[in-house]
């Protein structure tokens, strides 16, 4: 398989120039599981600064609401209850959280280590399951004074999925950083399986025209979006008081 590099200083721009290899350069393969096909690369995703605007792309799906959704199941675990309850087999947050403090700890103790790992993928529920984790751990380094994330995946949905993985996972880099002190340093986002599916052939099309049309496709975070997802915690809030109910 061939391995592609995007780069760019903020997380739309680099995210925009993995679609389009994907788009350009992805050869067509089999996807047995799902009965289909799909265009598919190995792709590296590399933020030289995660926190610089513009943080949000217009192709992705899913609005404000959406993405701060995803972010608070991401970092704060509003639907963990759902594998207390036996309807999901996990959710990241669950597989990660009890794992934060030793990251906290241990780059305090040693700002240089290269010990600070958070697994994700559990061997023993992942390998007979028919929904394995497709993020597999996260490692954080100090280097510069400054925190760095690199994540892998095993399997992530170019179309559907990666933007706003990325934007959670450069959030709760954001947390850990502050908890310790430094700076938001750089974001590195392999997936090992970047790909869209067939039916969403013709989204990935529309996401490169939209890139290529000489038109915004970018929202300011701080500027624009932030206090719009942040509008939705409380209607978000009751639905998740909902559905723990049930």
């Amino acid at each position: 398989m061939r391995e592609y590099l995007a780069e760019g200083k903020n997380l739309p721009e680099t995210y925009h120039k993995a679609l389009t290899i994907l788009e350009e350069k992805g050869p067509v393969t089999e996807c047995a599981d799902w009965n289909t096909t799909q265009k598919e690369v190995c792709m590296t995703m590399f933020v030289e600064e995660p926190l610089s605007e513009p943080m949000i792309s217009r192709c992705f799906i899913g609005g404000a609401k959406e993405l701060q959704q995803y972010v608070m199941e991401m970092l704060d675990g509003i639907l963990d209850f759902e594998v207390e309850k036996g309807n999901w087999a996990y959710t990241y947050h669950q597989r990660y959280a009890d794992q934060v403090p030793f990251i906290v700890s241990e780059l305090k103790r040693n700002p240089s280590s290269r010990r600070a790992v958070m697994t994700i993928r559990d061997k023993d529920a992942d390998m007979g399951s028919d929904d394995p984790a497709c993020l597999q751990h996260i490692q954080y380094f100090i280097r510069d004074e400054k925190l760095h994330c690199k994540v892998l995946f095993r399997s992530n949905d170019a179309c559907k999925a990666a933007f706003m993985n990325a934007f959670a996972l450069i959030m709760l880099q954001k947390r850990i950083a502050d908890e310790l002190s430094v700076p938001v340093g750089t974001y590195t986002h392999r997936a090992n399986s970047f790909h869209c599916y067939e039916k969403d052939f013709e989204l990935l099309k529309g996401y490169i025209a939209r890139i290529h049309s000489g038109n915004d496709v970018t929202y300011d975070y701080e500027d624009e979006w932030q206090d719009l997802m942040e509008d939705y915690i409380p209607e978000i809030e009751e639905t998740v008081k909902e559905l723990r109910e049930r």
